[in-house]
Parts: structure tokens; C-alpha cells; sequence
């Protein structure tokens, strides 16, 4: 039994006539009828007679009637009591320098958007940090590179990027071409986060697992630094796009190519607490935090980002 036979029974009582209840409600009258037949199939039992100048309730249909008014009522009261206990506090979330570039804005708008009671305390910091305070229970959820199983936390895969070799313009003989190899960054002066972070241990394990030497960089644990130097020509970096976010202009900075492995993505994981340590508005803030990168995502507005399809 579904609330709307319930609605569309009392509508027919009220309006005495099965085609200007069908009208009122707007729907086809033999979709109506066919809803009323299934009803009375549940109960086994007439509901309505037919006369001459309509419909009637049986008896059984009248007895019905009154508790299917009761009934209604009680949901729509059920529905405003919902729609009225808005959500409230404070959700705490981490998110690194390159996905804050991208997600933060929309996150925040969002969640004024649905959950104005909502206060969101944003944190930007590199990966590694991140872990640490979600660890700490400093944070409520984040948006990680590299995800431990051994924790105790919450993992959905969201989105997978691609990655980039950037270096500065005018410090080269020769122009990037528009696709590498991971072979061809062996020998090249880099500049990465230090092994602590997400993306070092994903560029790293793709070293190891090419057989080729490992990277030994300058070590900037600061992106916009780290950004800075490679502008100063200081060396290359490996990036995803949107670490280009935030650079006005940048194709007159900086040259990009990308590194065509595809074993050599960053993998975006939005991790949390476990759900019984979640408020009830960071379990609403997680869901919207998908939900924005999805969208973000599926109107190309997370430049070098595909859906990811991992199993968490």
C-alpha cells in the first residue's frame, strides 16, 4: 500500500466521481482506476460502488476513508517535522592544496546552499598532514592520496587524475612535447613534496615498479613554494592540472605535458571517521562533498579528473 492509492481513494471519496478526481490530481483516469482496483486487490474488499451520478464509498470503503485521512495526515505531518529539524554544527574538513583549488569554493556554496545551519571549519594542508589530523580526530573528513587499510576510517574513492610534468617557460632549449613517459623523468631535475605525502609515495611506487631510479628531488612540503621554485626554473614538478588552478595565466608561465601511464594517476579518496563517530552533519557534508566532486567532474570543471571506479 503506497500513500499516493491513499491519496488518490480519498480525493475520489471527496469529489464523488472517478474522472474529476483523475483531473484534479492530474492523472490519466484509467491510471487512477487501476490504482484504486490494486488497493481494494490489497484489501480484498470493494471500496466504492459505481451510480448514477458517480462513485460512493461501500461501507467498508467509508470506515476506510476515515482512517486513510488519518493516515495521510499523519504523514504530511511526519514530512514537515522532517523538513523543519534542520541540521546543525560544526563539520571540519581536510582538503589539499590542489583539490581545495578546486573542490572549496563549490563545497562551501553547497553546503550553505542545503544546510544553512551547517558550519563547515576548512583546513587546507598537504596530504600527509591531513592523515594526521583525521587520525587525531582533528579533522572529520579529508580527501587523501594514499589511503592506509589499518585505519580505521571510512573510504570512498572519488576521482582519479592525471598527472603532468610542469616546468617553467624560457628555461629550456627545446619545448615539452605534449605527452612523456614515466622513463623520460629519470634524469630530470624535480621538485616534489617529500615522502610523507600522497603524491610522492604514488610517484615512487610508479619509479619502483618501473625499475628505474629513485627520484631524489628537492623536497618543498609547501605547494605554492614548491610552485614558486619551479617558476624561478629551479626545476620540473609533477602535478595534477590543478595545481594550475590557482596561477593566472598560467600558460605563459609554465609548460605541461602530460605522463601517458596510466598506472601513474593520483587516486582522490574522501576518508572519514567511521560512521558511528560522524555527526549527523558530517554524514550530511560527506554526501554533498561526492556529490560536489561529481559534478564538478561531469562538467569538466575538474580539468585532467575522471570518475574513479575503485572499490573502497
Amino acid at each position: 500500500m503506497e500513500l499516493r492509492q491513499l491519496r488518490y481513494f480519498i480525493r475520489v471519496v471527496e469529489l464523488g466521481s472517478m474522472s474529476r478526481a483523475a483531473v484534479d490530481i492530474d492523472v490519466v483516469q484509467s491510471a487512477l482506476s487501476q490504482q484504486i482496483a490494486r488497493l481494494e486487490g490489497e484489501l480484498s474488499t470493494r471500496l466504492l460502488k459505481r451510480t448514477a451520478k458517480g462513485v460512493v464509498p461501500t461501507e467498508a470503503g467509508l470506515a476506510f476513508f476515515r482512517q486513510a485521512q488519518l493516515a495521510l495526515r499523519h504523514a504530511e505531518e511526519a514530512v514537515r517535522a522532517a523538513q523543519q529539524s534542520r541540521l546543525s554544527g560544526t563539520v571540519s574538513v581536510g582538503l589539499a592544496p590542489t583539490t581545495a583549488a578546486v573542490l572549496g569554493l563549490p563545497l562551501i556554496t553547497a553546503v550553505r546552499q542545503r544546510y544553512p545551519d551547517v558550519r563547515l571549519h576548512m583546513v587546507e594542508s598537504l596530504s600527509g598532514h591531513l592523515a594526521a589530523m583525521l587520525n587525531a580526530r582533528q579533522l572529520d573528513l579529508a580527501v587523501l592520496f594514499d589511503t592506509d587499510p589499518g585505519r580505521r576510517w571510512s573510504v570512498t574513492a572519488l576521482a582519479e587524475e592525471k598527472l603532468f610534468l610542469m616546468r617553467a617557460r624560457g628555461h629550456a632549449r627545446t619545448p615539452l612535447p605534449a605527452r612523456l613517459k614515466l622513463a623520460d623523468l629519470k634524469d630530470l631535475p624535480l621538485i616534489l613534496p617529500s615522502p610523507a605525502h600522497g603524491l610522492r609515495r604514488t610517484l615512487d611506487e610508479a619509479m619502483a615498479g618501473g625499475r628505474l631510479r629513485r627520484l631524489q628531488p628537492i623536497e618543498i612540503d609547501s605547494l605554492w613554494m614548491l610552485m614558486d621554485a619551479v617558476r624561478a626554473g629551479l626545476g620540473c614538478t609533477i602535478q595534477p592540472r590543478a595545481a594550475l588552478s590557482r596561477v593566472p595565466d598560467w600558460q605563459d608561465t609554465f609548460e605541461v605535458a602530460e605522463i601517458a601511464e596510466r598506472k601513474l594517476r593520483r587516486l582522490n579518496s574522501l576518508c572519514s571517521l567511521s560512521d558511528d563517530e560522524l555527526s549527523p552533519a558530517a554524514l550530511a557534508v560527506r554526501v554533498v562533498l561526492a556529490d560536489c566532486a561529481r559534478e564538478l567532474i561531469r562538467s569538466a570543471r575538474w580539468d585532467g579528473a575522471v570518475l574513479s571506479h575503485h572499490d573502497s
